[in-house]
């Protein structure tokens, strides 16, 4: 059943039966363009039916140059189900780089935000000595948490920003004083368990222009998951995932709010670690996906990881989704069998390691062949599948090709020249599979004021990365 007052969610398996997704908004960004343009967030039409199908039908720019738009949240969702005063009508989209914090008006007319209110970084700076904001969830108590990534001269410091629900002032920090994480980056929570669970990139001034891989020796990027006592806000435990588990980012529970376990994606070594309760009430991690590096020529290192930069669990808990960004590949396990993943669906579709590009792989564990260039509509792919969106029913996952301006950069020169792409893969549901749609093509390349870095996938009405159950 639905919320009267707003699409908030009973369960995670009411909204598995939700309607087909109509629009998407995305977040557009010309920093590392040379594009001097303000970022905007962009209105995509995603119905078969419209006749300005796979177009951009609107663009909110922001009054700001080079925020470094990147991932939002809603200021309601399904943990406010039992609160028939709360809608989910306005966006939150925070700034990487910039620090600022939008609040964008969905609700008036869904085909056309407007921005509602700005809370600027020296907010976040002054009240709670952070910076660099990156996941926003909204509470059950109606307030909006917002994670961040460092301290305002750039240094890691993983602490989390709280706002008012309702007038979007920025009221204090979540975690007790001098308790912040070493790192910050994404969060889950999980009241039933009391818990939460946040993981680690890097520090902002590391990563802001680029990857070095020394400053991985140098500390300067996280391995671990950080476990949180939700009613106390304190920091029980920090799980070292070691150097398989290296810069832990999406961090994924299963939807049922009963269980003690979920999933995060560690971009380094490119693999899946599982967490889960144990009998003894504490947390632990287990390697279950592991993705091999190839070895290469060519690139900057003789071997290439696949890089897990995205994942998703379906609304039915029944597959893992994630994107190698570095390979060029999306893919579906099931994990019915919750610590013996099955890969069941796999898909190419760009990336470094194209058989016509300059990298050459000279061994590779899995015996792939090298990609062909992943083709659409006449237009090849320049970059590779990084964020992803799974349609409620899960039979379509949504995929766009930028990472963060810096990265794309360094990696993808081609994408900052051509902008990104929004792609649709068709998903075997029944037995798992995945297949490119070659009718759906968002080629962020021909925007008006030239080519743009599209990220992150996000409904009206929730979705799978967004709503948490209680």
């Amino acid at each position: 059943m639905l919320n009267k007052s707003g699409p908030l969610h009973s369960s995670h398996l009411f909204l598995l039966q939700g309607p087909r997704e109509e629009i998407i908004y995305l977040p557009c960004i010309y920093r590392n363009t040379g594009i001097l343009k303000p970022d905007y967030l962009a209105t995509v039409d995603v119905n078969p039916k419209s006749p300005t199908y796979c177009q951009v039908i609107h663009r909110l720019p922001m009054p700001n140059l080079r925020d470094e738009l990147h991932h939002s949240g809603w200021n309601a969702c399904s943990s406010c189900f039992d609160d028939a005063s709360k809608k989910r009508n306005f966006l939150i989209l925070p700034s990487l780089v910039s620090s600022r914090i939008y609040v964008v008006d969905v609700g008036t007319n869904p085909r056309a935000p407007k921005i509602y209110k700005m809370v600027e970084p020296i907010e976040l700076y002054w009240k709670c000595g952070l910076a660099n904001p990156h996941t926003s969830h909204c509470l059950g108590s109606g307030q909006i948490m917002i994670s961040c990534m460092g301290d305002p001269s750039g240094n890691a410091k993983g602490g989390f920003v709280l706002l008012d629900g309702e007038t979007f002032e920025v009221i204090s920090n979540w975690e007790h004083q001098g308790e912040a994480a070493p790192f910050g980056y994404d969060f889950w929570y999980q009241p039933r368990h009391n818990v939460m669970i946040s993981t680690e990139w890097g520090a902002p001034k590391a990563l802001v222009n680029g990857f070095n891989p020394a400053h991985v020796q140098e500390g300067l990027y996280g391995s671990a998951l950080n476990i949180w006592d939700w009613t106390t806000h304190k920091k029980l435990q920090r799980l070292d995932l070691g150097e398989e588990g290296a810069i832990p980012l999406e961090v994924r529970f299963l939807h049922e709010p009963s269980a003690a376990e979920g999933y995060v994606g560690c971009a380094l070594n490119s693999t899946v670690f599982r967490f889960y309760k144990t009998a003894e009430g504490d947390w632990a991690a287990e390697k279950v996906i592991s993705i091999p590096s190839k070895k290469v020529e060519g690139w900057m290192l003789p071997e290439m990881p696949g890089l897990i930069t995205d994942i998703l669990i379906s609304l039915d808990d029944r597959y893992l989704y994630f994107s190698n960004w570095l390979h060029g590949d999306i893919r579906q396990y099931d994990i019915t069998d919750r610590r013996n993943p099955r890969l069941v669906g796999q898909v190419f579709l760009g990336g470094s390691i194209v058989r016509d590009g300059p990298i050459k792989v000279l061994e590779d564990p899995e015996n792939q062949e090298q990609p062909r260039p992943c083709i659409i509509k006449g237009k090849r792919i320049a970059g590779s599948p990084q964020m992803l969106q799974l349609s409620l029913d899960g039979r379509r996952l949504y995929t766009t090709t930028s990472l963060y301006s810096g990265w794309d950069k360094q990696f993808y020169p081609d994408m900052i020249r051509e902008g990104s792409v929004m792609m649709q893969i068709n998903v075997d549901t029944v037995d798992g599979g995945l297949a490119l749609n070659e009718d759906f093509l968002v080629d962020f390349g021909k925007e008006p004021d030239g080519p743009v870095l599209a990220h992150e996938l996000r409904y009206p009405g929730g979705d799978c990365t967004s709503d948490i159950w209680l």
